[in-house]
């Protein structure tokens, strides 16, 4: 299937039309430099990719798409033993690599290839199958080893086309974003979506606040680490009042800093939803300017959505009542790369994918995430209370920076309500206080921990796993 269009389009030739970091090159340099890869690729059963936010890693990846090739993208950050199981469970055959990390591979397992960007190759490939594997993203692994995902060609294309409807994305857009490029926010969003849709692209290398302000971009992604970044340095922040539109996504927005980001850029940013298994199933759109903040829209095109209880019985879209959220659609993987298994887990008799997130649908449909199932679902003194509801109550006082809230064992309670904020000069009886009377009175922390940081992975998540 053609996934990229824009690779052999009437822009093409655009000098510049994608930045990397520090480096610029055009659609057509990038075409041929991926298809010189690619003819070295091409028997491989998978390819692993150093990911790093480089030119290199965005040849490596549409070399292996354009090859037919399944692509695997490594994080930069990962430990010996994540890299080695990656490594081992995708079954990639080469690792691709910039020419200056070549050596930091010599003992991965698995032959080392470097990516050479100034390549030019002119080889044709044969159309790629719609439903054959482009990309194996791992889980993040919070519960065990990192599972491998296959992601399709076919699903990338119908989350991209839904995406660009729902955000009114065009070639005459500017995409600017400073995400990792092993995931779906950074990589399929972040980069394809760029390629698919034929708008230029500004990877900022990191997502610091001026490198987005001096962008002049009309697209902006970003995760909640990076608004609240943007937020803390209000004159980087009002230069973004030209864009036209701002993105959040990956982790939940708290409400202080979707404020905040309005007031400072007069943006109301669209929040989406998804997952590594499914992509990007919900969203708010570019043209609902009365969307709310801690929402995450309606499905996208294609996607389907349904809450339900405990005992697997459909729940009522009544913007009050909490149920696991349920998605199917063609986003959604078949399952997990050699794990029959967590995939027969992962899904229901009648085909749905148990996302493991609680939410709740207002009659419109508008939906609201409220936490993970395991982590995010506290059941305390009878009541079911969501843990984001507290996490952005704490977020409102002024003092507190962060806040993570999770339900520890109680004798008593079942659960108890335990939060563990940063904040300075605010006392646990006054922050209790403070949501007791912002929420209701059993929704209030019955503990709060002070800490100096809490844990976040690559994406801003906070990992709850490590605070208890």
């Amino acid at each position: 299937m053609r996934l990229l269009p824009s690779l052999t389009g009437p822009n093409a030739d655009e000098p510049g039309a994608l930045r990397i970091a520090d480096r610029a090159l055009s659609r057509g340099r990038l075409a041929d430099a991926a298809r010189a890869l690619g003819a070295q690729i091409a028997d491989a059963p998978a390819v692993a990719v150093h990911a790093t936010a480089t030119v290199e890693t965005v040849v490596a990846v549409v070399g292996g798409l354009l090859a037919g090739v399944p692509v695997v993208p490594v994080p930069p950050d990962s430990g010996p033993a994540e890299r080695d199981h990656i490594l081992r469970d995708s079954g990639a055959a080469l690792l691709l690599t910039a020419e200056h990390a070549r050596n930091v591979w010599a003992d991965c397992g698995v032959a080392v290839m470097p990516i050479d960007p100034e390549a030019r190759g002119a080889a044709a490939f044969p159309e790629t199958r719609p439903d054959a594997t482009a990309l194996i993203l791992y889980t993040s692994g919070t519960t065990g080893a990192p599972k491998g995902v296959p992601i399709t060609g076919r699903a990338i294309a119908a989350d991209l086309d839904a995406l660009a409807d729902a955000w009114q994305w065009t070639a005459d857009d500017t995409l600017v974003h400073g995400l990792p490029l092993f995931h779906v926010h950074g990589l399929v969003l972040g980069i394809l979506g760029a390629l698919r849709t034929g708008s230029r692209l500004v990877h900022t290398g990191r997502p610091a606040a001026e490198a987005y302000a001096a962008a002049g971009g009309t697209l902006y992604f970003g995760v909640p680490t990076v608004w609240s970044r943007v937020c803390a340095d209000p004159a980087s922040a009002k230069r973004l009042s030209s864009a036209r539109l701002l993105v959040s996504g990956s982790a939940a927005l708290p409400l202080p800093v979707a404020a905040d980001l309005e007031t400072l850029t007069g943006h109301r940013p669209v929040e989406r939803y998804g997952m590594t298994e499914t992509l990007i199933t919900l969203s708010g759109r570019a043209d609902d300017a009365d969307r709310t903040a801690g929402t995450v829209g309606r499905p996208l095109a294609g996607v389907s959505t349904r809450l339900v209880g405990e005992d697997g019985a459909p729940l009522p879209a009544d913007g009050v009542t909490v149920g696991e959220l349920h998605v199917r659609g063609p986003v959604v993987f078949e399952g997990y790369l050699r794990r029959p298994e967590a995939t027969a887990a992962a899904f229901t008799d009648d085909g749905w994918f148990r996302t493991g997130d609680m939410a709740v649908v207002d009659p419109s449909g508008v939906h609201r995430i409220v936490g993970r199932a395991s982590t995010d679902l506290i059941k305390s003194g009878g009541y079911r209370i969501g843990a984001g509801e507290v996490e952005n109550a704490l977020l409102g006082h002024p003092a507190v920076r962060e806040a993570a809230v999770l339900g520890l064992p109680d004798d008593d309670l079942g659960q108890r309500i335990t939060a563990f904020v940063v904040a300075d000069g605010v006392t646990e009886d006054e922050l209790i206080g403070f949501v007791a009377n912002a929420l209701a009175a059993h929704k209030r922390p019955r503990t709060v921990v002070f800490r100096d940081a809490l844990p976040r992975n690559a994406m801003g998540k906070v990992r709850k796993d490590r605070l208890a």
